[in-house]
């Protein structure tokens, strides 16, 4: 058994990450404010405490709010955390660092890619070699998250959002199914140190909107999906498949059709 520390472990992946390791019979640390640990502006020995006596590390942290979007927020986001994980887990003798990135993030390198294209580049500095760096395309679950955050507001006080429109950024992705890169994630921390590994991605380029689309329709909503071009070398690099693996990726086994079919139904 195992003791491994999972930064992020109450988001979406890592949830799947803490419950993987749980299952395969290893004890999860959980690093998130939830728990007491605050990456971002808490105290370097809670942190040493914390993942003190842990064999590995792994990394699925992720910035909320609108700010980290950017590329300045995005670069302070992942400079500060990884840097504290890096340090706490050199001080706690952590023998192995596993982080999870983005595909194309190094190519695009602007706007929330820019922090992720740090991140990497802080990571691969390290002299040690004792971290594992895993790159996936977009979750399935990004859909339904840019459905929410595309619905126009309504003009008025209250700001509320019209469901009848929905804005949603033009680029290709090929997503793959979460469970899958937990599943990969778990893999690689229970294992030796392997620096860059070979990209995973979904078996399917899909666009974008018509994710949104569909599920859209499948939670019964009827609603105008507008496809938008963002700005700068970030839209252009996702309008021009920057995001998308190379030949040399392995491809995982859930379409975002057969987990779309996984998903509950809205209420009548």
């Amino acid at each position: 058994m195992s003791r491994i520390a999972v930064a992020g472990g109450t988001g979406a992946v890592g949830r799947l990450v803490v419950e993987r390791l749980r299952a395969a019979g290893h004890e999860p640390v959980v690093l998130s404010r939830s728990t007491g640990v605050d990456l971002l502006s808490g105290s370097a020995n809670s942190l040493v405490a914390a993942v003190e006596g842990c064999e590995a590390v792994v990394d699925v942290l992720g910035p909320t709010g609108l700010a980290a979007q950017s590329a300045a927020g995005s670069r302070h986001f992942f400079r500060t955390t990884t840097t504290a994980l890096l340090a706490a887990g050199r001080t706690a003798g952590v023998g192995h660092h596993v982080a999870l990135s983005i595909v194309g993030a190094a190519h695009i390198d602007a706007g929330y890619y820019a922090g992720k294209a740090l991140q990497e580049r802080l990571l691969i500095a390290r002299r040690d070699g004792n971290w594992t760096l895993l790159r996936t395309t977009q979750f399935h679950e990004f859909a339904p998250r840019l459905a929410a955050l595309g619905a126009l507001a309504r003009p008025g006080r209250r700001q509320k959002h019209d469901p009848r429109v929905v804005l949603v950024p033009e680029f290709v992705s090929q997503p793959v199914a979460a469970a899958e890169v937990a599943d990969e994630l778990v893999s690689l921390a229970v294992g030796p140190p392997r620096r860059a590994v070979r990209d995973l991605a979904g078996p399917r380029v899909e666009v974008m909107a018509d994710l949104v689309r569909r599920w859209l329709r499948a939670q019964g909503r009827d609603a105008r999906v507008v496809s938008v071009p963002l700005p700068g070398r970030f839209g252009n690099g996702l309008r021009h498949g920057l995001a998308l693996p190379g030949p040399w990726a392995r491809l995982g086994r859930q379409t975002f059709a057969d987990w779309l079919a996984t998903q509950p139904l809205p209420h009548p």
